[in-house]
């Protein structure tokens, strides 16, 4: 069936509830585990209903924030969707507190039962309301962005087009295109500043409303973090500031005097190769069709899963005015179906969505006959994100399909730019530890806070001279900071394992495209440290792995220099 065929239905919170009560009550009066097992049942199948048309009705409002309708639903699921949480609540702990617990861990798993602990820390019914004005802020700051349109040249056009300039060969092109979003954004600098402190403060009150001393504990709570802390995280980001911020920075400096240039600007991070970056067809159907032969060739599973995706239609990534400016899959799991939406620009990010989102895809595919999909999903964030990044580097043996003779200049600029990520992305997450640390700051204090870190963490870049930057501004267009608070670091991590798996790829393909494959089959079966362990990766909280990681990077970045 295509995506577009699929018939929307709001589903009633009213009966939803009633179910998800009864259900709970059978639990806590069940006579045996049959009982139990068989009200769990009914549980999932009414989550997954939930599940599938909420995530429908959140698509087609990011196809278009305007449309009235779907504006509507949306608003409708983040009014209800709390106090849906909050009956989840009742369930989850009407299922940890059965005298029947042991038996239903080794029939079921433990891991669902540590996923339904963390889960019972995570939310409270106090806190219904505060949910519900969060989602509103989001939803507020979502329309705000799309609605945004930058004046470049004489042209009108969103962010996801204007940021195809960032990464131009010329310099003048790059500087003028960071201008023209300066102008843009700063009608709204201070309104983005009002919307984040909103979302801080009533994220601070649910925290302190359920016990916690800040939003912190709260946030890698909701992030449903079963394997890791925020003492190993912390930890982490040390050893990051100590053996990544280094390599980087000795590359980032030996490619800008290959560049030419001296002075390091933030608008000369985003290219690489002297020349100009490599681009792929402008012709989304070029880049369809190179992505529909790569699957087929890496083997059966994943093309039948890309036939899947191309004939249900299973892709929007056309930009346009009104729509969401962001990328991501989504799964409408009643009918076991993905869904990406993206926005082409014209650059090598177009071909990335095809390896990235579509890694993310794949993994739904995968786990469709999983006993808990519905529960545990592909596994944490972490887990999900090295499901899709590892297959952008596996993508490599294919990617001359998309690049022809730049296919060299390709493989050196995203192992580039995926190993400066690395403190991009760490600096994302301490700078949210310090805001919700700190909930008083004031707007000032936030952008000094940001121009702090990034001195640390990408010290070969200067921001100064460039409007609205310079103030310290960056983290306002980061969507993650304001939507999903704590769920950036789990870029970082998922990296490092990533990387692994390019390694062991470029040694044996087929034997690390193997334990991939065994990765991504188990979903959220295994915890991430456990399934990195069986895969024959290192856990990135292991003493010396980023260092050991970071010495074969660069000895990699010397064999494929293009």
């Amino acid at each position: 069936m295509k995506v577009s065929d699929i018939e929307y239905k709001r589903v009633n919170f009213e009966e939803t509830a009633k179910a998800v009560k009864s259900c709970t009550n059978d639990i806590r009066t069940a006579k045996n585990i049959e009982q139990i097992l068989e009200a769990r049942e009914k549980y999932v199948e009414k989550m997954v209903e939930f599940s599938t048309y909420s995530a429908l009705s959140y698509m087609r409002y990011t196809l278009n924030t305007e449309d009235k309708f779907y504006s509507g639903e949306k608003e409708y699921y983040d009014q209800v969707e709390p106090e849906l949480q909050s009956l989840q609540l009742q369930y989850y702990r009407a299922m940890l507190e059965s005298s029947f617990r042991k038996e239903l861990e080794e029939r079921l798993s433990p891991v669902l039962f540590r996923d339904m602990e963390v889960s019972c820390k995570a939310i409270s019914p106090e806190i219904v309301s505060d949910l519900v004005d969060e989602n509103r802020i989001i939803t507020e700051y979502s329309d705000l962005m799309a609605s945004l349109e930058f004046e470049f040249r004489g042209e009108k056009m969103p962010r996801t087009v204007l940021t195809k300039y960032f990464s131009e060969d010329n310099r003048n092109t790059r500087k003028e295109a960071y201008e023209a979003m300066g102008r843009g954004f700063k009608p709204v600098e201070e309104k983005l500043d009002d919307i984040f402190d909103r979302l801080v403060k009533v994220r601070d009150k649910m925290a302190r409303k359920m016990g916690y001393k800040n939003f912190v504990q709260l946030g890698y709570y909701r992030m449903g973090r079963l394997c890791y802390d925020e003492k190993m995280v912390k930890k982490f980001r040390n050893n990051v500031a100590k053996d990544i911020v280094p390599a980087v920075a000795k590359l980032k400096t030996e490619n800008g005097k290959r560049l030419g240039i001296l002075d390091f600007k933030m608008y000369d991070d985003g290219v690489v190769i002297p020349g100009g970056d490599p681009k792929p067809s402008d012709n989304k159907e070029d880049i369809f069709r190179a992505a529909t032969e790569m699957y087929h060739e890496m083997g059966p599973d994943t093309g039948s899963f890309i036939d899947m995706m191309m004939e249900n239609e299973a892709f929007d990534v056309v930009s346009r005015k009104n729509k969401w400016g962001g990328g991501y899959c989504t799964s409408f799991m009643k009918f076991d179906q993905p869904f990406i939406l993206a926005n082409f620009n014209g650059t090598a990010g177009d071909v990335d969505v095809m390896t990235h989102e579509a890694g993310h895809a794949f993994a739904d595919y995968m786990i469709r006959n999983n006993r808990f999909k519905a529960e545990l999903n592909v596994g944490g964030m972490e887990t999900a994100e090295t499901h899709s990044m590892s297959m952008e580097f596996f993508a490599w043996k294919y990617i001359s399909k998309f690049f022809g003779h730049d296919t060299d200049k390709y493989k050196y600029m995203h192992a580039f730019n995926a190993f400066s990520f690395i403190p991009y992305g760490t600096m994302v997450d301490e700078f949210q530890h310090i805001v919700y640390e700190c909930p008083n700051l004031t707007a000032k204090d936030r952008k000094d806070v940001w121009k702090e870190l990034e001195k640390k963490y990408r010290p070969y870049m200067s921001i100064e001279g460039i409007p609205y930057i310079e103030d310290g501004n960056r983290w306002q267009y980061q969507m993650h900071i304001f939507e999903t608070p704590f769920y950036y670091i789990d870029y970082v991590l998922a990296q490092t394992a990533a990387f692994q798996f390019l390694i062991l790829s470029l040694k044996d393909y087929d034997m690390a495209f193997k334990k991939y494959l065994n990765f991504v089959k188990c979903g959220g079966e295994k915890v991430f440290t456990d399934l990195l362990k069986d895969a024959g990766l290192r856990s990135p909280f292991e003493e010396n792995a980023l260092k050991d990681i970071a010495g074969e990077v660069l000895m990699m970045f010397e064999k494929i220099k293009a």
